[in-house]
């Protein structure tokens, strides 16, 4: 079976978004001479976030994606990232997980759940 493998996110604000990832999610930032995607790798596994720089019209921001992030513990994740200068809303309890949502600096939707933990091998 195909596996996800990357997530393709269109922005105009390549380093801000880049330096963003890095530091709430510690991905990686590649940056190859002469291409126009930098990579974001996760230091822990799973999917490549490839940014790619926008046309002059496209809108950021758009709210049909989520990107979600498991963490195991959604209130410590939430207090660490509000040190770090990231903020999110509420954390919610829902069948015995919780979760949490902000946006990225391109207004992208993104949350930490602890499903994943919660209930094995099932998907946010």
């Amino acid at each position: 079976m195909p596996a996800l493998g990357r997530l393709v996110i269109y922005t105009h604000k390549l380093d801000e978004m880049a330096a963003f990832y890095a530091r709430h999610f510690r991905f990686q930032v590649i940056r190859a001479a002469g291409d126009r995607i930098v990579e974001l790798r996760p230091e822990a596994g799973g999917a490549a976030i490839l940014l790619h720089r926008a046309a002059a019209k496209q809108k950021e921001g758009q709210v049909l994606v989520k990107l979600v992030f498991d963490v195991e513990d959604v209130a410590a994740f939430c207090a660490a990232a509000r040190d770090n200068g990231l903020v999110f809303g509420k954390v919610h309890e829902a069948d015995g997980y919780s979760f949490a949502n902000s946006k990225d600096p391109a207004g992208n939707a993104i949350q930490v759940s602890s499903r994943a933990s919660a209930t094995p091998g099932q998907d946010a």
